[in-house]
């Protein structure tokens, strides 16, 4: 059986690696908790200077994965859980003490792009393409979306991005600040090598200091709205029109909401 993630450290960079190519890396119970297990590992390990995650074949990460649906969170366990594990990936990679980059090889949607977004750096390939996507499943964003998206494009186009869920080419995505920098696909996995050992190669007390420093007023704000997030997706789950929602995607048809 696949692993769900491939691990890998070279030069003092942690490289973690969606292993679910066969689903666009879409993430399901596993490899959830293999994520927020490397982040943790690579945190506290004194070898791993930076990290970077990316995905295996042609997708980052496409989000949730449909084809495994929540059964309407129905345990007690997952009534009383106040976060989830989208939560618990958002502030993982924000107390994470080593910086954190996403190298966005393909597309990025959902949960997919939010985990992008959680991250300290965006580094994109010319080819991939991003959605907040949630909206199009009749959901609304998770993963701690709303917090990261308008601190990085700004509210008027956070809320654009997120009403619409219109895909968001390479170039809008550097333009609007969502991403640091865009590489050639032919070249990107040199390039985000590359930036990565420019970081690794800096001062790793400096780096993790600066980057609590740089999160340090997060903690409060967003773990309050993570929790408000998972609350209003959840109930998104129990409604009619995720079930349509889903439906739509797995026949690839437009979805007809009813507000139900």
């Amino acid at each position: 059986m696949m692993e769900p993630l491939i691990i890998n450290t070279e030069e003092g960079i942690r490289t973690i690696k969606l292993n679910r190519p066969e689903r666009m890396n879409a993430i399901n119970d596993e490899l959830s908790s293999k994520i927020e297990q490397a982040i943790a590992e690579a945190s506290t390990d004194d070898d791993v200077r930076v990290i970077v995650i990316t995905g295996e074949g042609r997708a980052f990460c496409s989000g949730l994965d449909l084809s495994e649906m929540p059964n309407t969170f129905g345990t007690r366990h997952e009534q009383l859980d106040e976060l989830g594990w989208v939560g618990r990936q958002a502030l993982g990679i924000v107390h994470c003490d080593k910086p954190v980059i996403a190298a966005i090889n393909g597309t990025a949607a959902g949960a997919g792009l939010s985990l992008a977004l959680a991250c300290d750096l965006r580094l994109m390939s010319g080819n991939a393409r991003v959605t907040t996507g949630y909206i199009r499943r009749g959901l609304s964003p998770d993963a701690g979306m709303s917090y990261f998206l308008p601190r990085l494009v700004g509210q008027a186009q956070a809320v654009q991005m997120i009403f619409t869920g219109d895909n968001i080419e390479a170039e809008e995505a550097k333009r609007t600040g969502m991403v640091n920098d865009v590489f050639a696909e032919e070249e990107f996995h040199a390039r985000v090598l590359a930036f990565a050992r420019d970081i690794a190669a800096g001062p790793p007390i400096a780096l993790t200091f600066s980057k609590r420093l740089l999160t340090a007023d997060a903690d409060g704000d967003l773990t309050k709205l993570l929790k408000q997030e998972y609350a209003y997706i959840k109930r998104c789950f129990a409604t009619k029109d995720v079930e349509e929602g889903v439906q739509a995607f797995l026949q690839k048809r437009k979805p007809e909401f009813q507000g139900k």
